[in-house]
C-alpha cells in the first residue's frame, strides 16, 4: 500500500526549507532494470515540490514495469513518460527517451527552474539543498552541459551512419557505409556528456526551435547523440 511504501522507505513529505520550497527541479530517470537500486535513488532525490519523469525501457519485463508503476501510483509528482522507447545503449533511442520526458515536463504544471537527468544506477552525493546552492551560485540561468570540439578520434561517430540492430535478442549500434551529409545550419558539432542540468527555457528552446529540430533529425543515425546533441546547441550564439 502507498501508506506503507511511504513510512517504511522514509520518503520526505514536505520541503525542509524555504529555500527549497520555492525552487522546483525537475528529474528525467531512465531505468530497465533492479527495482531496489531505483527504489533507493528515488528515495534520495525525492522532494514533494520537484517533479519527476520515470522512462521505463520498453523491453523492461511487464512485472518490472508494473512495480515501477505500483511505486509511482503513490505520488502526484511522480509518472511515467507518455510515451516509451525499446532503448538501445549508444543509440538514437536513448536521446529520444529524454526528449520524451521533456515534453511531458514543460506540459506538467509544475513551475520547475532545472531538469537533471539520471539513469537507474546513479546516486547522488549532495543533498536537495546543495544541489540548489550550487546551482544559485555558480550556474543561475546556465545549463552545466560540458563539451569541446568534436576531437578527430570521435568524428566518426558523426560522419558515417549508424543503425540500431538486435542480434540473438541483444540490440547493438553498428555503422553502415553510408557517409553522412554535413551538420544542419552549418551548426560545429561538440562532444561532451550526456548527462546534464538544463534550464527550462533551454529546454522549451530545444523542443521549438528549428535548428534544434534540425540536428535532432540529422543525429538520428549517429553514433550516441545524447553526447553531441546537448552541447552543441548550448553553444550556439545568444
Amino acid at each position: 500500500s502507498c501508506s506503507t511504501v511511504l513510512k517504511t522507505l522514509h520518503f520526505i513529505t514536505s520541503p525542509l526549507s524555504d529555500e527549497e520550497g520555492n525552487f522546483s527541479l525537475a528529474y528525467i530517470i531512465t531505468i530497465h532494470k533492479e527495482l531496489e537500486m531505483f527504489v533507493k535513488l528515488l528515495r534520495a532525490i525525492y522532494m514533494p515540490q520537484n517533479i519527476y519523469c520515470i522512462h521505463i525501457d520498453e523491453k523492461s519485463p511487464r512485472d518490472y514495469k508494473t512495480a515501477v508503476q505500483n511505486i509511482v501510483n503513490c505520488f502526484e509528482n511522480i509518472f511515467i513518460s507518455s510515451k516509451t522507447e525499446h532503448v538501445v545503449y549508444a543509440g538514437f533511442s536513448r536521446l529520444q527517451a529524454d526528449i520524451n520526458c521533456m515534453r511531458d515536463l514543460v506540459n506538467s504544471k509544475v513551475q520547475w527552474n532545472y531538469v537533471i537527468n539520471l539513469c537507474g544506477q546513479d546516486y547522488p552525493i549532495k543533498t536537495n539543498k546543495e544541489i540548489i546552492q550550487y546551482m544559485k551560485s555558480k550556474w543561475n540561468g546556465k545549463n552545466i552541459t560540458p563539451g569541446i570540439v568534436q576531437p578527430l578520434h570521435m568524428k566518426h561517430r558523426t560522419q558515417v551512419s549508424y543503425r540500431e540492430y538486435v542480434h540473438s535478442g541483444v540490440p547493438y549500434v553498428f555503422p553502415e557505409k553510408t557517409r553522412k551529409a554535413k551538420p544542419p545550419h552549418n551548426l560545429t558539432i561538440y562532444f561532451g556528456s550526456a548527462y546534464y542540468i538544463l534550464t527550462k527555457e533551454f529546454v522549451e528552446f530545444t523542443l521549438t526551435d528549428a535548428r534544434a529540430k534540425d540536428l535532432l533529425e540529422w543525429s538520428r543515425d549517429t553514433y550516441s547523440p545524447d553526447e553531441h546533441y546537448w552541447v552543441t546547441l548550448n553553444r550556439l550564439p545568444g
